[in-house]
């Protein structure tokens, strides 16, 4: 059952992401309301998934080496990094189109390097796919894109040392409900 619930979770996930771009005239006449019915399906899928892993049967298929820990911890905090305003307001981001997306996929990226059980491969490998299709989709929808004015290396770095605090902040918190992601 718990299976079946994670992937309900992603359908729902890819479906709310990427209805704009597959039905743009339907999403368009839908106005302000849209917004609204796209927001509680990505709240819905969020739920649908969270519910639907910790029910999968969860079983290790392999051991994966420990040093994989902390190359996945670097990993999620330069996908925090990505996800960050840094993109808009920084210096090192700023010709990359899709910050947040490809922080989103090397964040999957990343769990996958340190869960192998199937709900994982699933939840993980559904995400990781997802984002990177959204790239695909939207750079066929909208051509041409033009990188705003480039921030400074100061607000690159104020954006890493708050990646930083909430990485640890995440991982906390992951140590409540979870594993958690530093090594003891």
């Amino acid at each position: 059952m718990g299976y079946v619930v994670l992937i309900l979770g992603l359908a729902l996930w890819w479906g709310a992401h990427l209805f704009k771009r597959m039905a743009p005239a339907h999403r368009a006449e839908m106005g302000d309301r849209g917004k609204g019915l796209v927001a509680l399906g990505i709240a819905g899928s969020i739920l649908l998934m969270v519910l639907g892993y910790s029910w999968a049967e969860s079983y290790d298929t392999v051991a994966f080496p420990p040093f994989l820990r902390h190359v996945n911890n670097l990993l999620v905090l330069i996908a925090i990094w990505l996800m960050s305003p840094a993109g808009q307001k920084g210096k090192l981001l700023h010709n990359v189109r899709h910050p947040m997306l490809l922080g989103f996929a090397l964040w999957a990226a990343a769990h996958l390097l340190v869960n192998y059980d199937p709900a994982s491969l699933i939840l993980f490998g559904g995400l990781l796919i997802w984002a990177l299709a959204e790239i695909v989709v939207i750079n066929r929808a909208e051509p041409d894109w033009t990188p705003g004015e480039p921030g400074t290396l100061a607000k690159d770095g104020m954006f890493m040392v708050a990646s930083v605090v909430l990485l640890a902040v995440i991982g906390w918190i992951h140590g409540l409900v979870g594993p958690s992601p530093f090594p003891m």
